[in-house]
């Protein structure tokens, strides 16, 4: 029996109908995002790896210091500057500042971002000062460790550092600078941290030997009479603008020229 074009046309219309209604078969279980590994407590005076969330050593970090170690190899520093991102902004907000204020002395800027003083400590002792012999080395370190440890702690990071740049560099000078103060007012999220950091520096302020060692605590230069900051110097209350890295480097100055000699 002949099967007509119209016959043909409904049984299609039937048939895709009948597909429609048929349930679509359940999408697979997304597969359980991977835990947070959660990394043991790193002591302020032990030399360690930056890691991420992952469990993995940071790349931006690990980056970061193999740069450094290059420059190190090239053996022309005669400045260093060791520490954070508040160090690294010398090659941002302070690019202005940085060749004017440090130019002649061939410095070098090794910091990073998120670095506490085990990161720093490490960093040292793997590479950073090897092949160079600076006059003088810069230390600004101490404000990420301050949520987490305590003052006895990061102060006890500070001074591996110092004496581990001795060890390596005994004939560098050693510029000591307090921890900055951070936050908008004294207190508050950020500010409430800085308490401790007093606490920090007043112990390392004890470092200073008048030979080899030198403190200075320039925190004063950065707040308004009343003690807080302004986003003119500290646009988010922690890092330098141009005008704050202006700040640093004048405060500086009189006493690097000194060291550099």
């Amino acid at each position: 029996m002949k099967i007509t074009s119209f016959a043909l046309s409904v049984l299609l219309l039937i048939f895709a109908a009948a597909q429609a209604q048929t349930p679509a078969a359940p999408a697979a279980p997304a597969a359980p995002a991977a835990p947070a590994v959660v990394m043991p407590p790193q002591a302020p005076d032990v030399p360690a790896q930056k890691y991420g969330k992952d469990g993995k050593i940071n790349p931006g970090f690990m980056a970061s210091h193999e740069k450094f170690v290059g420059i190190a190899k090239e053996g022309k520093a005669q400045l260093v500057f060791l520490g954070d991102s508040i160090t690294a902004g010398w090659a941002g907000s302070g690019k202005e500042v940085w060749p004017k204020a440090f130019g002649q002395y061939q410095p070098a800027n090794f910091g990073i971002g998120g670095d506490r003083t085990q990161h720093v400590l490490w960093r040292i002792q793997n590479g950073e000062l090897e092949n160079i012999k600076p006059k003088a080395v810069v230390i600004m370190i101490g404000t990420n460790n301050s949520g987490i440890d305590t003052a006895e702690g990061i102060a006890k990071g500070v001074t591996a550092i110092v004496e581990t740049v001795r060890a390596k560099q005994p004939q560098a000078k050693i510029l000591l600078l307090a921890v900055f103060p951070r936050g908008e007012k004294p207190t508050g999220k950020l500010g409430a941290s800085n308490e401790k950091l007093k606490q920090v520096n007043a112990i390392i302020a004890k470092l200073d030997d008048g030979k080899h060692v030198f403190f200075l605590d320039i925190g004063s230069k950065f707040p308004q009479p009343d003690g807080a900051l302004t986003k003119e110097v500290m646009p988010d209350f922690l890092h330098l603008s141009p005008a704050g890295y202006q700040i640093w480097a004048d405060a500086i100055s009189p006493k690097l020229a000194e060291l550099m000699k």
